[in-house]
């Protein structure tokens, strides 16, 4: 499964740390870490992950990002706008988009607590890919229940 990330620089560490937490997932469950984005906010995720998906080398993103609460809404207007963008993405190019974005209405605290929700988001991605994958072409096989990489059933054409 090849796999690239997409992650914000703003409220650095944080987004750093959430970065190299997706890395250590995909390498642990066999995904390959095709190319990694860095952009200068939440805000630009997803045109960077429409780039992504419009490649063959691609079989999903995860968007990677910390939205903390500060003295405006400006956390909720980014989460609002930025999850829906995403979700109308996947949907258009059926290609996974794991949501590694954490907030809004956190602190600074409750965000580094929630680093790891990035390598959830890998884990994710790399679960919808193998659940979309076509079955092998000729096979003419009925599908059947298989467990995947990550240990899930999955519908397969091929045997268990």
């Amino acid at each position: 499964m090849r796999i690239a990330l997409v992650a914000s620089k703003f409220n650095a560490p944080i987004p750093d740390q959430m970065l190299e937490a997706a890395k250590a997932r995909a390498e642990k469950i066999g995904a390959e870490v095709v190319d990694v984005v860095r952009v200068p906010g939440t805000w630009e995720i997803p045109l960077a992950v429409k780039a992504l998906l419009a490649r063959k080398d691609v079989d999903a993103v995860v968007a990677i990002g910390v939205l903390i609460t500060g003295e405006t809404i400006h956390d909720e207007v980014l989460a609002d706008s930025v999850a829906p963008a995403l979700m109308r993405l996947q949907l258009e190019t059926g290609k996974p988009v794991g949501l590694g974005i954490t907030g809004p209405e956190m602190t600074w605290e409750q965000a580094e607590s929630r680093v790891e929700n990035s390598a959830l988001a890998v884990v994710a991605a790399v679960r919808m890919a193998e659940l979309l994958r076509p079955p092998p072409k000729g096979t003419g096989a009925p599908r059947r229940a298989r467990k995947d990489s990550l240990g899930a059933r999955r519908v397969s054409a091929r045997n268990p």
